[in-house]
């Protein structure tokens, strides 16, 4: 049944689209690192949700899926005085901002939209600093899956791996069926995002130990040792060609049979979409192997920087990335979920109704769990010693031994 929430919320949204136009006239600058075709695609709803109610968009995308380089290049901005009006952002970069007093406060708005009835406390714990408003979640993304190619799938005779040790059966099939196993690109935040997945299959107990308690016997034991193995087995199935390969290339690989499968956030999911695949005849969705039942997520949000562009026009791109209509809109085309737990699954398909059930789910079982690898679990210079350690071993410069003592060391130097 559709929900009646929803059914207001469309109505609404109208109404307030030609009221909006009415009362601003501003533009707002976006930076952002939304560059793939999936990603362009999704960012073009929001233009021209904020277009319809006569808010200009200047578009700043930054190349880079991790958000690397549109970080640096919000540094330059801000240190020159020059903040764009509003910057996607991810986890702790959130706190950092607000730590120096850059963002601006959005609790009226919150308040009158009732966000902290709808928002889960996972996410807003990014969102707000201080316990102010300060960014405005517009999906929830979850890094534990695998998109692998439905024909590449059958023609190893197999089903979708729920196992580690069925995972390296159905990688070995596809390698001796003469096509790349596992489609990947060889950046730093590509690698820690299989590491996450490699983690958490070792456990809810450890990921949390050492991701985001950092523990130290967790960091240097036996699990850590067994997750650079493991790791270790996953870069023999990658082609020699990965290096510096964007992950969106990699998505191409498994689309067009170039490779079996990727390990990769939803956002995969978008470039699958984007080129006319279909979940269940094309691709299919899975946990990584391991973890069914829990999810690492991240959540892109949309921070304000105070005193950079029209309040109103701020609070109007706010209001905007928060309706439901829009979020729903929004995650359909970005292969994320809704940040909002009131939006109904009714046009979402297969993959991502089952990622709205996941994280539904994984809330309620106390099994949701920040992303390591996109900035969730720990703040960035930490998070940047442990990616820093992976991405080494993962290049071969350490042993699994070695790369465990060095996480240990890398993070103690961090903190």
């Amino acid at each position: 049944m559709v929900n009646k929430y929803f059914v207001k919320s469309v109505a609404a949204s109208l109404v307030l689209s030609f009221s909006a136009s009415q009362a601003f006239a501003d533009d707002v600058e976006v930076l952002h690192w939304w560059t793939s075709g999936g990603e362009a695609a999704a960012v073009g709803v929001l233009k021209d949700d904020l277009e319809g109610k006569g808010i200009g968009w200047k578009d700043m995308p930054i190349a880079g899926g991790g958000g690397d380089a549109a970080m640096t290049t919000l540094k330059a901005r801000v240190t020159a005085g020059n903040a764009p009006t509003a910057v996607q952002m991810l986890g702790y970069a959130i706190q950092d901002w607000g730590d120096q007093g850059k963002l601006a406060n959005l609790n009226d708005l919150a308040a009158s939209e009732g966000w902290d009835a709808v928002v889960p406390s996972a996410l807003q714990a990014f969102s707000k600093h201080n316990g102010d408003w300060v960014a405005a979640p517009v999906n929830v993304h979850s890094t534990n899956w695998v998109w692998i190619s439905k024909s590449a799938l059958d023609a190893t005779g197999g089903n979708a791996p729920s196992t580690w040790e069925e995972l390296v059966s159905v990688l070995d099939a596809m390698k001796a069926n003469g096509i790349t196993p596992l489609a990947h690109g060889g950046q730093a935040w590509q690698d820690a995002t299989i590491f996450d997945g490699v983690a958490l299959s070792l456990g809810n107990g450890f990921y949390k130990s050492a991701l985001i308690d950092l523990n130290e016997d967790a960091l240097g034991g036996p699990l850590m040792v067994e997750a650079f193995n493991r790791m270790a087995t996953l870069r023999s199935y990658v082609d020699d060609n990965f290096s510096g390969r964007d992950w969106n290339l990699a998505s191409a690989m498994v689309i067009n049979g170039e490779a079996g499968m990727q390990m990769m956030g939803d956002w995969a999911k978008g470039e699958f979409l984007k080129a006319g695949q279909k979940p269940g005849s094309d691709f299919v969705c899975v946990r990584f192997p391991g973890t069914q039942g829990s999810v690492t997520f991240n959540s892109d949000q949309f921070a304000m920087f105070s005193g950079s562009g029209s309040s109103a026009a701020q609070e109007a791109m706010a209001s905007s990335v928060m309706n439901p209509v829009f979020q729903s809109a929004f995650n359909v085309v970005k292969g994320s979920v809704p940040a909002r737990t009131d939006v109904p699954d009714m046009m979402f398909d297969h993959c991502g109704k089952k990622g709205m059930a996941d994280l539904a789910a994984a809330n309620a079982a106390g099994s949701l769990f920040g992303s390591m690898a996109h900035g969730h679990t720990v703040r960035p210079a930490i998070q940047s010693a442990i990616v820093d350690v992976v991405s080494a071993h993962f290049n071969g410069e350490f042993s699994a031994e070695e790369a465990a003592e060095e996480m240990v060391a890398a993070v103690a130097a961090a903190r």
